[in-house]
């Protein structure tokens, strides 16, 4: 409501501009016994349903930072929102407002967890799944210098070069799929990476279909060979490293800034005497602490 109060809600905008898109991007939506209550992306995802599948056998449930909720269910498909109610425009020339709540984002992100529940891949209780650290070749595994492979054999002719690698006969193994003997298989898996260094494992695995791949941390991602090649990730101009722009459009390919991130409150003089505010105007807005401004550079 806060933009209601400034007589700026979308119903007022769209009769100046009815070809406007008028996004609202919130946690629990506009409408709702919620709505109202102030949360953050672990009570989003805890109401969404997403929560409770995640976080291994026996222990609580855990929040993957705030990148599912927030990022993904709210900033990611509000975007996307926003675009699809521009490509309708260019047919209906009409303008609308989307309602884009974090919950019923994350939820319907969520949809392949639904629709999954009845093929056999999230029907027994959480941590004990397919794809939820259950099964020994979807799981990570330290290695001896204390890092970490990440494993995700699932079908079985990429399960068969992953117990080949780990210098097993699978003749000799149960069933990939025994869920009774999977705990078992965790901890034989567990011992054998862990008489390896993480480098001793990729020399194996590398250039195979094992599925198993390095748990790179941020100071190693750059580095390496894989994301070199595909300059995944860049430097600016103080030497700070962050992903690079994505997905790559052939034509219209994103071009990255290599300046260093802007400081809060850095342009906010600039951008106002663009849009016609006075040096006299801008400094009342200032000292009422209306604004923020912040000069990186001294004036001597």
């Amino acid at each position: 409501g806060v933009m209601e109060k400034l007589g700026l809600g979308p119903e007022v905008l769209l009769q100046e501009n009815p070809r406007l898109i008028y996004a609202r991007l919130t946690g629990f939506g506009q409408t709702g016994k919620y709505a109202k209550s102030a949360g953050h992306d672990i009570n989003y995802l805890a109401l969404s349903g997403v929560l409770s599948k995640l976080g291994r056998k026996d222990e609580n449930p855990y929040a993957p930072v705030n990148l599912l909720a927030d990022f993904a269910g709210g900033g990611v498909m509000c975007a996307m929102g926003i675009v699809t109610a521009l490509y309708e425009r260019t047919k209906s020339g009409k303008g609308q407002i989307i309602d884009a709540s974090m919950v019923k984002g994350v939820a319907y992100l969520s949809s392949f967890i639904w629709k999954s529940q009845n093929l056999g891949l999230w029907n027994r209780p959480r941590g004990e799944n397919l794809l939820d650290s259950g099964a020994p070749f979807y799981e990570t595994y330290k290695t001896s210098d204390g890092k970490y492979m990440a494993v995700g054999a699932i079908e079985p002719q990429f399960y068969e070069q992953l117990i080949k690698g780990l210098g097993l006969d699978s003749e000799k193994l149960p069933s990939q799929l025994s869920f009774s003997d999977w705990p078992k298989m965790k901890e034989k898996f567990a011992s054998i990476f862990a008489q390896k260094t993480q480098a001793e494992w990729c020399s194996i695995f590398d250039g195979t279909d094992a599925c198993v791949t390095p748990v790179l941390s941020f100071d190693e991602v750059a580095s390496h060979q894989h994301n070199k090649q595909r300059s995944s990730f860049i430097k600016n101009d103080q030497e700070e490293i962050s992903p690079r722009p994505a997905p790559l459009l052939s034509r219209t390919p994103a071009v990255p800034s290599f300046q260093r991130d802007p400081f809060i409150g850095e342009h906010t003089e600039e951008i106002l005497l663009e849009y016609g505010f006075t040096k006299q105007e801008i400094t009342k807005l200032y000292s009422d602490k209306v604004i923020e401004c912040c000069n990186p550079k001294a004036n001597l």
